[in-house]
């Protein structure tokens, strides 16, 4: 499989991502694209990095660690699936920040492993705002508590909030979770005390509508190399 596609797809998608950012009167600079790698081999990789892309996403830490290996150029990576906590220690290791922390046990682990290495290790909070069963993500109710937690651990730097809207969500559905956890944020914000000015929301197939309601990460894989087998 080759991947001449992706500097073409890669030029379109940062075209689509700077018209939804002028829509709302938003600087483009403003969101960051992380270009979810996941599934697909390290050429890939490559092929984004030789049209100026620096910023990869991975789902899992076992693949994140082949990425990391393989490569000979300094890139920021970020874990963005869901992190078991027997694997946190690696997680802190390989990834400039984790998109997935959906509890306080979790947030210990990172803590301790980073505290080991004596790093801080740039976290966000994973919350399931449209409540999907099988979706993880910490309950709106639980968010504070977790955050509060989080604070008093020096080794740990809360930047934000991360969310996923519904598989086959319409705009108005995507961009009303998306709304709600802007709005969970700049509360967040307020009880702490503390600047939070990460929101990772938005793939490949909503990332425009999160970036009408503030998103500062976009996580786009498909849009980029095409679609996983």
């Amino acid at each position: 499989m080759g991947f001449d596609h992706v500097k073409t797809n890669l030029e379109k998608t940062l075209e689509r991502i700077s018209l939804a950012a002028e829509r709302v009167g938003r600087s483009p600079d403003e969101v960051v694209l992380v270009a979810v790698s996941k599934t697909f081999p390290f050429e890939a990789v490559e092929a984004a990095a030789a049209a100026g892309q620096r910023i990869f996403g991975e789902n899992r830490v076992q693949e994140l660690a082949a990425k990391v290996e393989t490569a000979t150029e300094k890139f920021e990576w970020h874990l963005i699936g869901h992190l078991q906590s027997n694997k946190a220690g690696k997680a802190v290791r390989l990834a400039d920040m984790i998109h997935s922390v959906d509890s306080s046990k979790l947030a210990a682990r990172i803590a301790t492993a980073a505290r080991d290495l004596g790093i801080v290790s740039k976290i966000l909070l994973e919350v399931n705002v449209s409540g999907e069963k099988s979706k993880f993500g910490l309950s709106s109710s639980d968010v504070k508590s977790v955050a509060e937690a989080i604070m008093a651990e020096e080794s740990l730097e809360l930047r934000g909030l991360m969310t996923m809207a519904p598989f086959g969500a319409s705009e108005l559905e995507s961009r009303q979770i998306f709304s709600t956890l802007r709005g969970m944020r700049d509360v967040l914000e307020t009880a702490l005390g503390v600047a939070l000015p990460e929101l990772s929301m938005g793939m490949s197939s909503d990332f425009e509508p999160a970036i009408l309601e503030g998103a500062t990460l976009v996580r786009i894989g498909t849009a980029i190399f095409g679609d996983r087998n």
